[in-house]
C-alpha cells in the first residue's frame, strides 16, 4: 500500500509542476488553486507512505517520479528539448527509481 501511495504522490507532483507553470506566478486563480491542491495532496500521500518506507527511499522515489515525469511530459506536451543526453539523464533517474524499489525489500 505504501508504494501505491508513493506512486500516486509522485503523479500528483507532476500535476503540481504543470499547474505551477500554468499559474503564471500564482496570478491565475484556477491553476493556482490546482497547484496548491496537488502540492498538498502529494505531500500528504508522501507522508503516509513514509509510515512504512524508509525516508531516504521514499523521498528519492517521490522526487524521481516528479522530476522524470515532468521532464517526459515537458518533452511530449510543451516541446521541451529531447536531446539524447537529456533523455539519457531521464532514463538514469528512472533506473534509480526502479533500483530503489528492487532493493527496498518491500
Amino acid at each position: 500500500m505504501a508504494w501505491a501511495l508513493l506512486c500516486i504522490a509522485g503523479i500528483l507532483e507532476i500535476g503540481f509542476a504543470f499547474a505551477m507553470k500554468s499559474s503564471a506566478g500564482f496570478t491565475r486563480l484556477v491553476p493556482s488553486a490546482f497547484t496548491i491542491a496537488t502540492g498538498l495532496s502529494s505531500v500528504i500521500l508522501l507522508s503516509l507512505s513514509l509510515r512504512t518506507l524508509p525516508v531516504g527511499t521514499g523521498y528519492a522515489v517521490w522526487t524521481g517520479i516528479g522530476a522524470a515525469g515532468t521532464a517526459v511530459l515537458g518533452i511530449a506536451l510543451l516541446g521541451d528539448s529531447a536531446a539524447p543526453a537529456r533523455v539519457f539523464c531521464i532514463a538514469l533517474i528512472l533506473a534509480g527509481i526502479i533500483g530503489l524499489k528492487l532493493v527496498s525489500g518491500d
